[in-house]
């Protein structure tokens, strides 16, 4: 093979493995989109559950004014939740372990929270694959089609060629 093949065999191999990474990492986005919502959607079961939402849970401050007339022992700040809000956090509530195929009930508390710390990390993932992603594109884009490199003619024929049983 003289120089020229083979500098064109290393440009086709150095396009393939950038579109790759592509790949593996559009594909890996979409699986972790797809963690994330099972996730979004536990939360959500687990609010109701609770019967709160993000913004119906008092904040501290307004925890400690209600209760500030009764006895002197009471804590001046009460942690409030905002998962939990008012509900009993040590009631346990079943919860599958991402993955593996194992149940086990535990704290109500624990499991939200669990999840909380899930989904931060699954958002900090798909922000770190949309600019891998992005960084693939733009050194795929950078290096240019391979019809700017080599002729038309010789690019259809490499598309069309086919082996012949023997």
């Amino acid at each position: 093979m003289d120089d020229s093949m083979k500098q064109f065999q290393k440009i086709l191999i150095e396009h393939e493995t950038q579109a790759e990474h592509l790949f593996l990492a559009k594909h890996q986005l979409v699986e972790n989109d797809r963690v994330r919502n099972g996730n979004r959607e536990a939360l959500t079961s687990l609010r109701k559950i609770a019967r709160t939402t993000k913004t119906s849970v008092p904040s501290p401050f307004e925890s400690m004014m209600k209760e500030i007339g009764g006895a002197q022992s009471r804590p001046l700040v009460k942690e409030v939740c905002p998962t939990c809000g008012n509900h009993d956090s040590n009631e346990r509530t079943w919860m599958m372990f991402p993955g593996t195929d194992v149940f086990a009930r535990i704290p109500f508390h624990a499991a939200h929270s669990i999840l909380e710390k899930d989904q931060e990390q699954l958002d900090f993932d798909s922000r770190r694959l949309q600019s891998t992603m992005k960084e693939k594109s733009l050194v795929l884009s950078e290096t240019g089609a391979l019809a700017d490199k080599i002729c038309p003619g010789v690019l259809k024929s490499l598309v069309t060629l086919t082996d012949k049983p023997k």
